[in-house]
């Protein structure tokens, strides 16, 4: 199928905004979108770049109901002379279609995918921001659209991709945050749907993150659904130790989420001759390792944050302050690899960077 583009008359265009240091995350959306649409008897059709608009569902669209909804989050970059990358955008591809699986809903095309993601942002190139750290975010997203209330899975769905500029994720910036490790609440369970980006994950994180927060907390740290001992991920990105001479992750064991970045972290370190472990770590190593000096760096990664410095974390009633609260060598050089690469500023041998323009 060919992607249709139809342009936004110059009078119904917004402004772009111009002032780059208060676009924030999420909050601004360009001129167009993607859409298209599924039925069982015909698969997809009619893919095509449009105006952006509001969209209208029955008020018993399945995926008001039983969270028939997956999306993903990815990024555009441009480059020193106003070039456009993207950055790994077929691992996100494959990791929607992996959640579409999971909730029984259709896969796309990776091609088709890749060129409707390819022809939106072209289109709002000027959507682009220039300075550093900041990005065109792409956010597709799939959700069940047929009219009825039994439950089942549905045999309609809108697949849709919305982009906009946005500035730095956490209000600190590449500074140190704060994570606040819950014991009462869990994100998901082996088993579960924890892997997929799906709607009902971030749902099921919103109380722990609210308490979190009103104790002036950045992000929660998640610890296993069934022990409550071992960590899992931290807000809405993958967690890493720096214990000794490991760098330690949890494994992708069904409820955490398979992060692009994550992956990337990995190989870079392991490039560099870091020894990489992706296994359990509970708290009590964790705590043992800060009271013997061996931790000394924690960070998350993602796509939003690319990697983000903890410098203090709450467990048990108390506060544990890593690195003096400062930002670790590791992370540091981390951050500005995989930034520089992200902006075409640096060789790429990973073959990750990918120019669209």
């Amino acid at each position: 199928m060919d992607v249709k583009v139809h342009e936004c008359s110059p009078d119904k265009r917004k402004p772009i905004p111009t002032d780059e240091s208060s676009l924030g995350f999420g909050k601004i959306f360009s001129d167009h979108f993607f859409t298209m649409k599924y039925h069982e008897d015909r698969g997809w059709h009619d893919p095509v770049v449009e105006p952006y608009r509001t969209i209208s569902l029955d008020p018993t669209a399945l995926c008001l109901h039983y969270g028939q909804l997956i999306f993903e989050g990815l990024k555009a970059y441009r480059g020193r002379q106003g070039e456009i990358y993207l950055f790994r955008p077929m691992e996100n591809i494959g990791r929607m279609n992996a959640s579409a699986q999971r909730l029984c809903m259709p896969t796309v095309d990776p091609e088709l995918f890749f060129e409707a993601i390819k022809k939106l942002v072209i289109l709002d190139r000027e959507w682009i921001p220039k300075g550093k750290g900041t990005s065109l975010y792409i956010r597709p997203t799939m959700i069940a659209t047929e009219a009825a209330l039994g439950v089942h899975a549905a045999n309609e769905y809108l697949f849709f991709i919305v982009v906009g500029p946005v500035g730095a994720y956490y209000a600190e910036g590449f500074s140190p945050t704060k994570i606040y490790v819950s014991e009462d609440y869990v994100r998901a369970v082996k088993g579960g749907i924890g892997y997929c980006k799906a709607a009902g994950n971030y749902a099921a994180s919103l109380y722990a993150s609210k308490i979190a927060m009103e104790k002036g907390y950045t992000q929660v740290l998640w610890l296993d659904a069934v022990e409550r001992k071992y960590v899992e991920e931290v807000g809405t990105s993958n967690i890493f130790f720096l214990i000794a001479d490991e760098l330690i992750t949890p494994p992708l064991a069904g409820s955490i989420l398979p992060g692009v970045t994550r992956d990337s972290v990995i190989r870079m370190a392991g490039s560099w001759g870091i020894r990489v472990s992706e296994r359990p770590l509970s708290m009590d190593e964790i705590l043992a390792a800060l009271a013997a000096g061996t931790l000394t760096e924690v960070f998350a990664s993602g796509t939003a944050a690319i990697v983000s410095p903890v410098g203090q974390m709450f467990y048990k009633g108390m506060d544990y302050i890593i690195n003096d609260g400062k930002i670790g060598p590791l992370t540091q050089k981390l951050y500005h690899e995989i930034l520089q690469i992200q902006y075409g500023e640096k060789e790429d041998p990973f073959g990750w960077r990918i120019r669209i323009d």
